[in-house]
């Protein structure tokens, strides 16, 4: 009997989480609903509750406060959801890794891409990718780099079309192209006459960017040496999107920056806008594909480079 005790009291001090436990805290803190998480993880809710429950007694405390408000994450289940996050990835990791040891970019692959790459490049990519990888279920989601980098980061995302400078702490990618940004202004502006176009001229003029959170608003901003703080910037528009901005451009509002491949792709020609190169060095974004350092799609988003940067 006192064996017996003793190999149950080892069992026990080495018991861990499930992934499915894991799983379920992590729909939890996503949905802050019992109900939802369940409908999410396609259980019956007194499933998910006990499976939370059984989650809190390995851990030895409460991951969630259950009241009227609705879910409330404790500080424990705060810490034990970002662990659980990296966990879930990694596991998922493994298993994509063993499907694709044998054939690479088949099955589902998450592809994250910001909206000023998306509609310009992936159009000529696409049709070889899927000649080229017809068992690929590629899952595009367009958004904003910095949700990008977190889905990245989650497991959410197995790898992201988005531009450089930008902070990548944690990330690993291969270049695809470079992208130049040239000055864009109504088609009747004196800046018509001339062959490239400083900065300094261009901050003479009433400047149009995107909104905050777009990291081509920042490049532009770097090229002109301007900072959002500054009186000209605050007082300037703001577009939602690069067909905004042109439309914004061609009725006079201002002048701007658009990336070289946008230009390429006719944008310019759906209003009264003209563009020339800018008298600058460093005038161009790099356009890479990235991925969480150390996951296992890393050979698949090399390949994926290889590909756009063929259509590039």
């Amino acid at each position: 009997m006192e064996l017996g005790d003793a190999i149950e009291r080892a069992y026990v001090s080495v018991m861990l989480p499930t992934l499915r436990q894991l799983q379920y805290l992590k729909l939890l803190a996503e949905h802050r609903s019992f109900s939802r998480a369940a409908e999410a993880a396609h259980v019956t809710q007194p499933t998910l509750s006990a499976g939370v429950q059984e989650l809190e007694k390995i851990l030895g405390a409460p991951v969630v406060d259950r009241g009227r408000a609705g879910v409330i994450l404790t500080a424990a289940g705060e810490e034990a959801v970002a662990r659980a996050e990296a966990i879930l990835a990694q596991a998922e990791d493994l298993v994509q890794a063993a499907r694709g040891a044998s054939q690479p970019l088949a099955g589902r692959f998450r592809l994250g891409v910001i909206p000023t790459i998306a509609p310009f490049l992936l159009p000529r990519a696409l049709p070889t990718l899927r000649q080229r990888f017809p068992k690929l279920r590629l899952f595009l989601r367009e958004d904003l780099t910095g949700r990008l980098i977190a889905g990245l980061k989650s497991g959410a995302l197995d790898a992201a079309l988005i531009a450089l400078p930008y902070d990548m702490t944690g990330l690993e990618w291969t270049d695809v192209k470079e992208d130049e940004l040239l000055a864009a202004f109504p088609a009747n502006h004196p800046l018509c006459a001339e062959r490239r176009i400083s900065a300094e001229r261009l901050e003479q003029e009433d400047l149009i960017l995107l909104e905050d959170g777009h990291c081509l608003r920042e490049h532009a901003l770097a090229v002109c040496s301007l900072t959002p703080s500054r009186p000209r910037d605050e007082t300037a528009f703001a577009a939602t999107s690069l067909p905004t901005l042109v439309q914004m451009v061609g009725s006079g509002l201002g002048v701007s920056f658009l990336p070289a491949m946008a230009v390429e792709a006719g944008l310019a020609d759906a209003a009264a806008v003209a563009v020339r190169p800018l008298a600058a060095d460093n005038t161009a974004r790099q356009i890479v594909v990235a991925w969480r350092a150390g996951s296992s799609r890393a050979a698949e988003g090399r390949l994926l480079a290889g590909v756009l940067r063929e259509q590039g």
